[in-house]
């Protein structure tokens, strides 16, 4: 009797809603008996020692975490019939999802006229049979891909529709049938458009053929990702990794993969994303994580932070690196017993050079120094007529003569310290950026009042970077496999180049909108950004597509590209619903009144509702809401049915999304920035969160851009 994954194709008798379900119901039961058989796995007579013991019972609940069933998440989204059975390679590919074996599962006798339902991850029965497929097996590849074009030997794609984590609703496409026409799917366009409330969820169930080419591109390669609000960037990179740890896991599983965005309440905010997906071990970092050296409690004007994150500080600091390295000026000599080896002080001089000529770590050149020398010596003893062997090497490299070289000739160098030492002192600034930085900048960056120590220091985020860059020129940062950088176009070149350290021997995944950079060092290129980060040449893929913002709200913003980015493409929206859109101008002191009446109108309507406003607005729109009795959620804390609201700083609000947004004062947005083009940037970002209706409140006049037609 075959499972119903691949069963022939049902009779027209049957009702097609209950098979599914009592499908669904049988791949759940299965769910569980693989949990089950998970948990009850014995390794007490199975490893050699508790070492192994431990690492292996780690797997194992690993394991048991990622085969939860989650109620509310439907279990499969989808079903493909296909007209023939599909290759080998395609069958294995299934198959390895499940972890079997490609000999036990491969093509051969599979019948014509297959279906497999896909999902989230892979549901199998008692025999191994699957009965859900992995979205990212490449038997699933044409769920995502196939068109009345090219059908991609599909005769049915089945798309389901849940309430809850019920099974309510089936809609089909023929795509090899002549007389059906080809027609947008009512079930896509609904779960693209269905409210958001909490965090973050995954679109596995809505990926786009363009969205899926990026997806599932290789890992030999990096891909940067230049997407238009609402476009799915963020998603893309996350279902990416979900895809790339299910075609390279043990690669991945040894290297390591890393999740970057841009601050903690946009981490939280996705931070569910691959847990749904199965994936439970990817860790997620913000940049200053990364270079977290240093105790961050200071900040840069933003002329000293463009100074400090410019690509020419990477130069500065390699010379303040060695700056401290001088040859020999007097022989080297060895006493071993009643012998002495002598290394005259030009030999020194020519080890030293060699070193310096050569492209390798301040710390590693440092410890190959005692051993040059100790080799110096060893030849001579071996001219004696002595044998000496690497124990003997050792031992002189570690002798009191040799290190008293080590340290006049190659002092050691603390990273701290040293940048510490530049940005404090003039001279010794003066000295390193001589051709390299202007005396303007030399002087925007030093410390009005040197810092007595590294711990007093208040040292900036720019300032943890410059750590971050000197600590790998004296010992090598370690590589991860795979790095999704997300959005992007806000980092300054040296702290690409942090990033870009990170997987030196991997690939990475750039996002990020360039029309959204807010920062004065924002990208102005995603070629010269990817040459920072050390992937020159990398493919650059455009999503113009938005799937998240309505129609008249992408419209409304996008009269603000030709001043903030005129190269790039505005984007379109495929939603049908043209979105609740308005623009309320009102008198100064019902400002605060008319914000608060807007928010209560969006509260009435369903899904979680942000209110967005410069900086210097919170407080005040805070205490407005207060006073109401409706305390808003600050920006990363999860929305609920009993709490919707989110005040969010024009400043956090990049990357975040929600069903209604309200807009304060467009003006105080553009005028907290330091100029015009980045205020209007910020404002572009604020404009693009809502994903049904935006209202714009303001009192003063709008930029001019947005005035036009309103």
């Amino acid at each position: 009797m075959p499972s119903p994954a691949h069963s022939p194709h049902p009779s027209s008798g049957a009702d097609p809603l209950e098979r599914e379900r009592t499908h669904l119901a049988a791949s759940r039961s299965a769910l569980r008996a693989m949990r089950e058989d998970a948990e009850a796995l014995n390794i007490a007579d199975v490893t050699a020692n508790w070492v192994n013991a431990e690492v292996l019972q780690g797997e194992i609940d690993a394991r048991i975490k990622a085969l939860a069933d989650l109620s509310h998440t439907p279990l499969f989204f989808g079903r493909l019939d296909y007209l023939h059975a599909p290759g080998v390679d395609v069958a294995e590919g299934a198959s390895r999802g499940a972890g079997q074996s490609a000999s036990n599962k491969g093509g051969g006798g599979r019948r014509e006229g297959e279906n497999f339902y896909i999902g989230r991850r892979h549901v199998h029965d008692a025999d191994g049979d699957p009965m859900v497929i992995d979205w990212r097996a490449p038997v699933s590849q044409p769920f995502y891909r196939a068109s009345k074009k090219d059908p991609m030997d599909l005769r049915l794609r089945r798309r389901f529709g849940y309430t809850g984590g019920e099974l309510t609703a089936y809609e089909d496409e023929h795509l090899t049938d002549p007389g059906e026409a080809e027609r947008t799917s009512r079930l896509l366009q609904t779960e693209i458009e269905r409210p958001r409330v909490g965090p973050m969820r995954d679109i596995v169930a809505t990926i786009q053929p363009e969205q899926d080419e990026i997806v599932r591109a290789g890992i030999g390669g990096s891909v940067c990702v230049q997407g238009a609000p609402g476009t799915g960037k963020t998603a893309v990179g996350l279902h990416r990794v979900a895809y790339l740890l299910y075609a390279h896991r043990e690669r991945l599983a040894r290297s390591g993969t890393l999740v970057i965005g841009p601050n903690r309440s946009f981490l939280h905010y996705i931070e569910q994303v691959l847990p749904a997906l199965g994936e439970l071990e990817v860790k997620q970092a913000t940049v200053d994580d990364l270079v977290g050296h240093v105790e961050v409690r200071g900040r840069d004007e933003a002329a000293a932070a463009t100074v400090k994150g410019d690509a020419r500080m990477a130069r500065v600091l390699r010379r303040a690196v060695r700056s401290g390295i001088t040859m020999p000026q007097e022989p080297c000599v060895v006493v071993r017993g009643s012998r002495r080896w002598r290394v005259p002080a030009y030999e020194l001089e020519e080890i030293v050079r060699e070193l310096t000529e050569r492209e390798i770590r301040y710390g590693a050149a440092r410890d190959a120094l005692p051993q040059r020398i100790a080799h110096a010596v060893l030849v001579r003893m071996e001219h004696a007529g002595e044998a000496p062997d690497d124990r003997v090497q050792d031992a002189v490299a570690r002798n009191a003569a040799v290190k008293a070289v080590v340290k006049s000739a190659w002092p050691a160098v603390d990273p701290a310290k040293l940048v510490l030492r530049l940005l404090g002192d003039a001279e010794f600034l003066a000295e390193q950026a001589d051709g390299i930085l202007t005396p303007e900048e030399q002087k925007a960056i030093l410390w009005a009042k040197p810092p007595r120590s590294v711990k007093s220091a208040k040292w900036s985020s720019a300032d943890a970077v410059l750590v971050d860059e000197a600590m790998d020129l004296v010992e090598r940062t370690h590589s991860l496999g795979h790095v999704v950088l997300d959005e992007a176009q806000d980092l300054s070149p040296m702290q690409y180049r942090a990033v870009g350290r990170r997987c030196t021997t991997g690939s990475a995944t750039v996002l990020g909108d360039i029309a959204q950079g807010t920062t004065p060092w924002a990208t102005d290129t995603w070629e010269e950004a990817l040459a920072h980060l050390g992937k020159p040449g990398s493919a650059v893929e455009e999503l113009t597509l938005g799937f998240r913002v309505p129609r008249e709200v992408i419209a409304y913003a996008s009269r603000l590209l030709p001043a903030i980015a005129p190269d790039l493409t505005e984007a379109t929206s495929i939603r049908e619903s043209a979105g609740d859109f308005e623009v309320r101008r009102v008198a100064t002191e019902d400002l605060d009144a008319s914000v608060l009446a807007a928010c209560e109108e969006a509260l009435k309507k369903e899904g979680s509702i942000g209110l967005i406003a410069a900086e210097a607005r919170i407080p005040v729109l805070r205490a407005a809401l207060e006073a109401r009795g409706a305390a808003p959620l600050a920006p990363g804390e999860e929305t609920s049915a009993e709490s919707r609201l989110t005040l969010v700083p024009a400043t956090l609000a990049k990357g975040l999304e929600y069903d209604y947004v309200v807009v304060d004062e467009p003006a105080a947005i553009v005028d907290g920035e330091p100029d015009e083009r980045t205020g209007l940037r910020r404002l572009y970002v604020c404009l693009t969160r809502p994903v049904s209706g935006l209202t714009v409140v303001h009192a003063t006049e709008l930029p001019e851009q947005l005035a036009a037609g309103v």
